[in-house]
């Protein structure tokens, strides 16, 4: 009796699938979500190695440990002033790439 093979997929073809193409909304969205919550447990993973409690990490930023856990569990409704001042507090660098059409601007 033969055994009938299992077809596999990336996780770009499921993405592509399930979510929707790169560029369309419903990805654009996704990748968005997807980024915030990374960065959110960046800051999260930052903050216990510097073992800080939510509660002063928001006395050190000037905001309150409720917002602390917001951010922690997606950044996505933080202000980018915000975000700098955390990673300011941690004594984290953060660098970001925007990209303009085919070039790549770094941003300290």
């Amino acid at each position: 009796m033969a055994t009938k093979a299992l077809k596999t997929y990336s996780l770009t073809e499921m993405k592509d699938k399930y979510i929707g193409k790169v560029g369309t909304a419903d990805r654009d969205e996704y990748e968005y979500e997807l980024r915030m919550d990374v960065l959110g447990k960046m800051i999260k993973s930052a903050r216990q190695e510097r073992q800080l409690t939510q509660e002063q990490l928001g006395k050190l930023v000037g905001v309150q440990k409720a917002q602390i856990s917001k951010l922690e569990s997606s950044a996505n409704s933080a202000t980018i002033d915000t975000v700098l001042k955390v990673f300011r507090a941690l004594k984290a660098e953060i660098n970001f790439s925007v990209k303009l059409e085919d070039n790549f601007v770094k941003l300290a």
